[in-house]
């Protein structure tokens, strides 16, 4: 068994180029990459940053979809021991102006459209010296803008300039980076009314992508699809980091459609893959899966335990694992080996990282809970961040004085120390594999000139799993609204994910529940909304 040596990006696709530089790396659409060609490239792009004023410390956005050049990117600037802050490119304008600025970002890489999404227009309307000179008030830090595409403003550059042949050295780097240094701030929804960005260190994702990658039994010349996007930590981590630190080929879209995935999960001869709930459910049901010939080995899901049923049953992937973590915790924390017993993977009991604890605990007391009964899971260890980026109240919050990671989950432990996730302590809602704040979509509502008051739930959804429903009371004289015109005021403000499905008016929340504060019983408003909207199992 390999063992665990602290290492950085560079170092880690260094060693996996010297090694394997002829074998593929990645895959996307067209473009195939060997680790030789994706060292060299990542070598001329770190170069090129550092040309353009990219330095060590320095917050480095990327808006783009999952592509080669998202990760050519991210390794570096983690190469120069620039810090990458990845971008969700569902993200509306107030939501990109909320995480360039409260990142102190300087420098952006961005494409000109996505998904019919037109980012530069997005990106003028919160920063108009784009149109000039950078930077612009709003956002002082911001020097430059790199653009991938063709409509390139006055004050932006065009992605070539990150092609230029410029003096190198043989490993990327002249500065003296380390594994305990930050190299990503990942921005993710939580209790609060904004997100959080959560900082971790080069030690923190690649150590995580390594054990992950031994749970899944990934070997060098495997093939890993993955249509996680990279934004997130499941797409960097633990998709194309797991096949890095593995020697394996990453494969990805820019985008997630079920029957793309199943046939490039067939053509290219996949050993692995990953996903939630939804993506494999709208795999599965998709006309052409009983014709795919698939040749998976394994893999990891995010999944109730009849979905693991199925995948393993229909989609051959005997070594199907069980996983469990957050963003804060790198992000994973635990995972159960593919030999581990099915029925235990099966159940989504899953095995802390090695050298990583996790306790169940009394959420008020801190006690630890007798096996088998439900507490909060609690994480301590290496893979464990640094913290949210300028929020120390929010991180002194999370983290207590012993180390202990308090995820807000609710989790239960067997006799060997095996956990699986039993719910939330916390309000949060899970849209499709992404995390929703009830505060946040509130908070936003609450901006609406004719909402007194909004409160925010997730309901069941057959192809997301959850969905958001918003109940909100009108200001006097607003009684001509409808829920429609609420429904696109919020399309404008917010990632699709976010906005309410369902928007229900009503005049009070006496009827549905209060407690002795005055605040409304979320609970309770949940099994009022399963009925209303006509939501329960048998109703129609």
């Amino acid at each position: 068994m390999r063992q665990w040596q602290p290492h950085t990006f560079a170092q880690a696709l260094a060693a996996a180029a010297a090694g394997q530089r002829d074998q593929e790396v990645m895959v996307v659409g067209e473009t195939r990459l060997t680790y030789g060609r994706f060292w060299d490239d990542v070598r001329t792009t770190a170069a090129n940053l550092k040309r353009l004023g990219l330095r060590r410390g320095d917050h480095f956005a990327i808006c783009l979809g999952n592509s080669t050049e998202w990760a050519t990117l991210l390794f570096a600037a983690a190469t120069i021991g620039a810090v990458t802050v990845p971008v969700n490119t569902r993200f509306k304008a107030d939501e990109l102006l909320y995480c360039l600025k409260q990142a102190d970002v300087r420098m952006l890489a961005i494409a000109d459209r996505f998904l019919k999404i037109d980012f530069i227009a997005m990106l003028r309307s919160i920063c108009p010296a784009l149109d000039g000179q950078l930077p612009d008030p709003a956002l002082p830090l911001l020097r430059t803008v790199l653009v991938f595409g063709k409509d390139i403003p006055t004050g932006a550059l065009p992605a070539d300039e990150l092609r230029q042949a410029v003096p190198q050295s043989p490993d990327g780097n002249s500065e003296a980076v380390t594994p305990d240094d930050i190299v990503l701030i990942q921005y993710t929804s939580g209790t609060t009314s904004f997100p959080k960005g959560v900082m971790l260190t080069h030690l923190n994702m690649l150590r995580d992508a390594f054990h992950v990658g031994e749970r899944l039994n990934m070997r060098a010349g495997d093939r890993y699809f993955s249509a996680r996007p990279l934004f997130h930590v499941a797409g960097t981590t633990l998709s194309l980091l797991v096949a890095v630190e593995a020697s394996a080929c990453y494969l990805t879209t820019p985008n997630f459609d079920a029957g793309e995935a199943l046939r490039l999960l067939e053509e290219e001869r996949c050993t692995h893959t990953c996903g939630n709930d939804t993506m494999f459910l709208m795999m599965m049901a998709h006309p052409s899966f009983p014709s795919r010939r698939l040749t998976l080995r394994g893999g990891w899901a995010a999944a109730s335990r009849s979905v693991m049923q199925s995948i393993h049953d229909k989609m051959g992937m005997r070594g199907l694992c069980s996983a469990f973590g957050l963003s804060e915790s790198s992000p994973n924390a635990a995972m159960s080996p593919h030999d581990d017993l099915l029925e235990k993977r099966l159940s989504g009991l899953a095995k802390p990282l090695p050298g990583v604890e996790i306790r169940i605990a009394d959420p008020d007391t801190g006690a630890k809970r007798p096996t088998g009964l439900p507490g909060e899971i609690q994480i301590r260890g290496w893979n464990v961040m640094k913290g949210y980026y300028n929020m120390p109240e929010q991180t002194a919050k999370t983290i207590d004085s012993e180390g202990w990671l308090h995820t807000g989950d609710l989790g239960v432990a067997d006799e060997d120390g095996r956990i699986a996730f039993a719910g939330r302590l916390k309000e949060m809602l899970r849209v499709g594999g992404e995390n929703v704040s009830p505060v946040e979509v509130e908070d936003m509502m609450h901006r609406h000139p004719a909402i007194k008051q909004s409160q925010v739930i997730g309901v069941p959804d057959p192809r997301l799993m959850e969905v958001v429903a918003a109940y909100v009371i009108l200001k006097d004289g607003s009684a001509g609204i409808e829920p429609d015109e609420i429904i696109a005021w919020c399309k404008e403000r917010m990632a699709n994910f976010k906005v309410p499905r369902y928007v229900r008016i009503i005049d009070t929340f006496d009827h549905i529940g209060m407690t002795a504060s005055s605040k409304v019983q979320k609970s309770k408003l949940r099994e009022y909304a399963l009925d209303d909207l006509k939501l329960r199992s048998g109703t129609t």
